[in-house]
């Protein structure tokens, strides 16, 4: 028997999939109808809204600047411990609040139909939450959220549990070729930037209860919070949804907020590297790339289209092209960029079988040069174009991908128009824009080439 909450949200959602379809089509054409409000809070906070009153729905994501990037070197993966253990229990502050453990917890979450999720990202720790704004669920939901937010209890006994599990899923996993060429490459190509560090399970030994206490006490504050918000909802309702989320965190003032430590910055490759690796494997795993850009580079939309032709198209692009079809070395092979507060990684990744990796290697490398050496031909940018901008309503077709879009404009402090421009700003590329970025953004022959079980 679902609970009454739960058989809401299953109409609620029924409906949601019934208006579906006019919804996306509504929300491309008339995106500047929904347009997003900025404002910052007196304790700091800043948020973005846009108010999609479609579906009786509210999705929110708080971001705070404390990813893996601020993980000590001898503790990698305390951020993620402090996500990870955000949900195994909060603390008892009055018998109206009494204390909930993991299991109550969950239970209190599947009543009222609602979720609320940490993760630890590369530059963020965020907090999701999603709930129905219909009668008092969201009210109660937000009260249930603030008190995970700003009261974990981080269970001594539950974190040694915890901890040995994910110990003994880093020992497996380094079992594996893939994650080998991966953990290889990270190190080669960010040395030793924050970017670079692995999670181990010495690096867990270093991790206790007062670390994660310390580290959520240090930058989970409410001057720190950047908060995006879609869904039916207006300001006014917004600003109390906000003021309760972060009510269990210690007051606090803009004003006394003192500034993170600056996170040295990734530094370019000075020469090329190639590791080879043996493995007895039926496959050859194979990474090849560098440090590429930050999300905030002016020239970020022209290395996603370039990068859409180059390889991030499928099988409509060239490494695709070169190397699977012409050649018959991969069953798939593709490009990216990983952008982020600070540089990403640009990495091309393949499987092929041991006695090709050499090969493999080869086109791929000469396919890379020759891309940033002569741009993509018209034709390619035109497919391109039409792909990006013919799938861009797809990008912004539910509360979630909204939020997504809000976010990434919260987080890297874009411009609030960002979304109604882009279009138009994807179609006025030129073949040499493309080309210029990325002679900008990579060196071909400083590169990292990571092959894990590739013939010696």
């Amino acid at each position: 028997m679902l609970p009454t909450t739960a058989k809401n949200l299953k109409k609620m959602t029924a409906r949601a999939c019934m208006v579906g379809a006019g919804l996306v089509m509504f929300t491309h054409s008339a995106w500047a109808l929904l347009p997003i409000q900025h404002w910052t809070e007196p304790n700091g906070a800043r948020i973005w809204l846009v108010e999609s009153p479609a579906i009786p729905m509210v999705d929110v994501q708080i971001d705070f600047d404390a990813g893996s990037r601020r993980d000590p070197a001898q503790q990698v993966g305390l951020a993620s411990a402090a996500a990870m253990m955000t949900s195994k229990g909060v603390r008892a502050l009055s018998a109206k609040d009494p204390a909930l453990d993991e299991n109550a917890l969950g239970e209190a979450w599947a009543d009222l139909g609602a979720s609320f999720d940490a993760g630890a990202e590369r530059d963020g720790f965020v907090y999701s939450l999603r709930s129905l704004t219909e009668g008092d669920l969201l009210s109660k939901a937000a009260n249930l959220a603030a008190r995970q937010l700003g009261e974990p209890s981080f269970p001594q006994a539950v974190w040694q549990r915890e901890r040995s599990r994910w110990e003994a899923g880093i020992k497996e996993a380094n079992t594996k070729p893939g994650t080998i060429a991966s953990k290889t490459f990270a190190t080669d190509v960010y040395g030793t930037h924050p970017y670079g560090q692995q999670t181990t399970a010495q690096t867990l030994q270093h991790i206790n209860v007062s670390d994660l206490q310390a580290f959520h006490k240090r930058y989970v504050q409410t001057c720190r919070a950047r908060v995006s918000i879609v869904g039916a909802l207006k300001k006014e309702q917004a600003q109390q949804l906000v003021q309760t989320l972060l009510s269990r965190l210690p007051a606090r003032s803009a004003a006394d907020c003192a500034p993170l430590p600056a996170v040295p910055q990734v530094q370019p490759l000075t020469k090329a590297v190639e590791e080879n690796i043996p493995f007895q494997s039926a496959q050859a795993h194979v990474l090849i790339g560098q440090p590429g850009i930050k999300r905030n580079n002016p020239d970020f939309l022209a290395i996603m289209v370039g990068n859409h032709i180059l390889g991030g198209g499928g099988f409509t692009s060239r490494l695709t092209n070169e190397v699977r079809e012409k050649r018959g070395l991969s069953y798939s092979v593709g490009s990216g960029f990983s952008p982020g507060l600070d540089a990403g990684a640009f990495v091309v990744g393949l499987q092929t079988r041991p006695d090709q990796a050499a090969e493999a290697v080869k086109v791929s490398r000469d396919v890379i040069q020759r891309f940033v050496a002569d741009g993509p031909t018209e034709e390619e940018l035109r497919a391109a174009k039409d792909n990006l901008i013919g799938g861009f309503a797809l990008r912004i077709d539910g509360n979630r991908k909204l939020l997504g879009n809000v976010a990434n404009i919260a987080w890297n402090d874009l411009p609030l128009d960002y979304l109604d421009h882009w279009t138009d700003r994807v179609e006025a590329l030129t073949s040499k824009d493309i080309r210029e970025a990325f002679q900008r953004m990579l060196q071909p022959d400083r590169m990292v080439t990571v092959i894990v079980g590739g013939k010696q």
